[in-house]
């Protein structure tokens, strides 16, 4: 699937406040917590929770949230098909990041063993 320049700009444009909420919900109807998912975007981002919630409440977007992060070493280990897109293919950079977050958070709620999600043995 090929992403284009308007579908980059829409999701640079989407505030982390406004998607936050659902990854909470996402996880938690699976029985998942609020302090993995927490655990999860530290790992992707280097943000620890007063930097995560200082995001949602300056409304960031994600262009402004992925530009203050330190993306993790090993976030280019996270393959798959998330939204449709294939991860590794994605050019766009904030894009790939975005998915990256996206990705996690489907297999934190899948119940995957957080060591796997960290890509600890990487």
């Amino acid at each position: 699937m090929k992403s284009s320049k308007e579908h980059h700009e829409k999701i640079a444009k989407m505030t982390f406040a406004s998607v936050y909420p659902h990854y909470v919900a996402k996880l938690e109807k699976k029985g998942r917590t609020r302090q993995e998912l927490h655990q999860v975007i530290e790992w992707l981002t280097g943000f620890n929770e007063h930097q995560i919630f200082k995001h949602i409440e300056e409304n960031s977007t994600f262009e402004e949230f992925f530009k203050q992060a330190s993306i993790h070493e090993n976030a280019r280990y996270i393959t798959g098909v998330i939204c449709g897109y294939r991860i590794e293919e994605i050019e766009n950079e904030l894009t790939r990041n975005i998915r990256y977050l996206d990705k996690l958070v489907d297999e934190l709620a899948k119940g995957r063993k957080m060591e796997k999600i960290l890509r600890s043995g990487q």
